[in-house]
C-alpha cells in the first residue's frame, strides 16, 4: 500500500470524455486520457484491502462480483502510485492477455465490489487498468514473444471472439501450433464487429493486438465457417485437439404482429454491417442506415446502447430506447447489497449523446411492443407500446402484466431488436456431436471445459450462455490450461 491515507485525502477522478456533440459526428474513440500524476494519484486511492474483493470473481446473486480472471488489482495501483509501470503492466499481464479490451469495454464489477465503494465512491480501477496497457504500447514494451520451443501438437480454435483469442494466445505460449478459424472477413469476432469503433478502436486497438499473436505465431483463416466452408470431421481428424468458442450468436426475436415488415432488424446485424462499412472507408453505405429516421430499439442493455450512439453518428429524427424493467434507483437499494453488482441508475455513452442531441435520456421504462404497423409498401412506419407492471403468478415468478390505458404509438422507419442472445447456432455443433444442455449451450463442465468427444473443449457464450467479454477470456484461458493438460499430460498455464 503505497500511501496509507490515500483513500482519505483523494477523491475520485476520471478523465473527461470528448463532448457528446463534437465525438457524435466521427467514428473515433470518445475516452480521453488522464495525465500521470493524476492516474498515481487515483492509485493511491486503493487501501490494498486485507480482503480484496475487487479480484474474487464470484458470482453473487447471479452477477459478477469483482474481476472475473482476477487481476491482482491492489498490486497494480500500488505500482502505478509508485510510478512503476513496467512492473504494473508486467502484473497485469499475469492475469489478463488483453487488459486494452477490458479497459475499455468490460463494465467493471471489481469496481462495484470496491471495499472503498462501501461509503466513497470506489477506486478507478478500470482506468487504471486501460492506461497501464496503453502506456505498455506507448513505450515499446509490448512486443511479440513467441514461444521457444514448439510440442508438435495441433490445436484448431473455432471462433476469434474474446474467448477464442485469449485461448490462442494461451495455446501458443504453451508451445502448440494453434490455428484460429473465423467466418467473417476480419479476426476479433464480438469485439471486431458486435462493439461499435467508438467504443473500441478496430485498427489501432484490436489488429494491433492481433498482429502480435501472429508475430507469435498464431494462424487465423478468416471467411471460413467450419462445418459449411470446411468438414468439421476433417478438422477434427487434422487437429490433435479443438476449442469451440462461437459465442452465444442466436438473437432473440419479438414474434409480434408486423414482425414481417421491412425495416426491423436484429441489433447485431445493424451493428455489425455498419462497422464493416467504417472500417472499409464508407460509413454512410451502411446497409442498414438510420439517418433522416424515427428510430425504436427495443431491449436496454449494452448493445442497445451501442445501437443509440450508431444511429446518432448516421443523424437520426429521433431514437427512442423501449426497456421492459424499471428504471433503476440512483443509489443502492437494501436487496442489493455491496459487494453485489450496484444495480443503480447509468447514463452509458449512447444515452448522454441523445440526451445532447435531443434533449433526453432515450429510455423509456416499464414499456413493451404489442404490435408493428406498416405502411402500404410493406416498410414498418410505427411501434404500438403498453406499460407494464411486474406482478407474481401462481408459481410465484415475477411477469410482466400490461396496463390498460397507457398504449402509445411511437414513428418508427427503423426498429432495432436488442434483446439478448439465445444460444449457439447449433448446425456446427451437430456436425461436431457435441452435447448441449437444456438451454442448447454447449455441454462442458465449468473449470474443464473438456465435451462429450474426448478433444473437443468449449469456453466463452457458447458454454455459458450470453455474458461479459470478461467471463469469455476467463473461460479461454481456463479451457486453453485444460486442453493443454489434455494434450501434455500436466500444465503450466494459470
Amino acid at each position: 500500500m503505497g500511501k496509507p491515507t490515500g483513500f482519505i485525502e483523494y477523491l475520485r477522478e476520471l478523465p473527461a470524455d470528448r463532448p457528446p456533440l463534437e465525438r457524435v459526428s466521427d467514428w473515433n474513440e470518445f475516452h480521453l486520457h488522464m495525465p500521470e500524476e493524476k492516474l498515481r494519484t487515483q492509485g493511491a486511492r486503493c487501501m490494498d484491502c486485507g480482503i480484496p474483493f475487487c479480484h474474487t470473481g464470484a458470482l453473487v446473486s447471479g452477477m459478477a462480483s469483482g474481476c472475473p480472471i482476477n487481476n491482482l488489482i491492489p498490486e497494480w495501483n500500488d505500482l502505478v502510485y509508485r510510478g512503476l509501470w513496467r512492473e504494473a503492466l508486467d502484473r497485469l499481464h499475469k492475469t489478463n492477455n488483453f487488459p486494452e479490451f477490458t479497459g475499455r469495454v468490460c463494465p467493471a464489477p471489481c469496481e462495484g465490489s470496491c471495499v472503498l465503494g462501501l461509503n466513497n465512491p470506489p477506486v478507478t480501477i478500470k482506468n487504471i487498468e486501460c492506461s497501464i496497457a496503453d502506456k505498455g504500447w506507448d513505450e515499446g514494451w509490448i512486443i511479440p514473444a513467441p514461444p521457444e520451443v514448439r510440442t508438435g501438437k495441433k490445436v484448431a480454435i473455432i471462433g476469434s471472439g474474446p474467448a477464442g483469442l485469449s485461448a490462442a494466445a494461451q495455446l501458443n505460449r504453451a508451445g502448440h501450433t494453434v490455428t484460429v478459424y473465423e467466418r467473417a472477413d476480419r479476426p476479433g469476432g464480438l469485439l471486431m464487429y458486435g462493439i461499435p469503433n467508438m467504443k473500441l478502436d478496430k485498427e489501432k486497438v484490436v489488429m494491433r493486438r492481433i498482429r502480435q499473436l501472429e508475430a507469435e505465431g498464431v494462424a487465423f483463416v478468416c471467411n471460413c465457417e467450419v462445418g459449411r466452408d470446411l468438414d468439421a470431421g476433417k478438422l477434427l481428424a487434422d487437429s490433435d485437439a479443438v476449442v469451440v468458442c462461437t459465442g452465444a450468436t442466436k438473437p432473440r426475436d419479438l414474434p409480434i404482429s408486423g414482425r414481417e415488415f421491412t425495416g426491423i432488424h436484429f441489433a447485431m446485424d445493424f451493428l455489425t454491417e455498419n462497422t464493416r462499412t467504417v472500417l472499409n472507408g464508407n460509413g454512410a453505405a451502411a446497409p442498414i442506415h438510420a439517418g433522416g429516421k424515427d428510430v425504436v430499439i427495443i431491449g436496454g442493455g449494452d448493445t442497445g446502447t451501442d445501437c443509440v450512439g450508431t444511429s446518432i453518428r448516421h443523424g437520426c429524427h429521433q431514437v427512442v430506447q423501449l426497456e421492459i424493467l424499471p428504471k433503476p434507483a440512483m443509489e443502492r437499494a437494501l436487496d442489493n447489497p455491496w459487494p453485489e453488482w450496484p444495480k443503480v441508475y447509468r447514463m452509458d455513452y449512447g444515452q448522454e449523446e441523445a440526451a445532447a442531441k435531443f434533449g433526453q435520456d432515450p429510455r423509456v421504462y416499464l414499456t413493451t411492443a404489442t404490435k408493428f404497423e406498416g405502411d402500404q409498401a410493406g416498410n414498418v412506419a410505427a411501434v404500438h407500446t403498453v406499460e407494464v407492471r411486474w406482478e407474481r403468478n401462481d408459481k410465484g415468478q415475477f411477469i410482466p402484466q400490461n396496463v390498460p390505458g397507457t398504449e402509445k404509438v411511437v414513428p418508427a422507419q427503423i426498429v432495432l431488436l436488442a434483446m439478448g442472445f439465445l444460444g449457439p447456432e447449433q448446425p456446427l455443433l451437430e456436425a461436431l456431436d457435441v452435447e448441449r444442455d437444456a438451454r442448447s449451450n454447449i455441454k462442458a463442465e465449468h473449470g474443464r471445459y473438456r465435451t462429450n468427444h474426448e478433444k473437443v473443449f468449449a469456453a466463452g457464450d457458447c458454454r455459458r450462455g450470453q455474458s461479459l467479454v470478461v467471463w469469455a477470456f476467463n473461460e479461454g484461458r481456463g479451457a486453453a490450461r485444460e486442453c493443454d493438460r489434455y494434450l501434455m499430460g500436466a500444465t503450466h498455464l494459470p
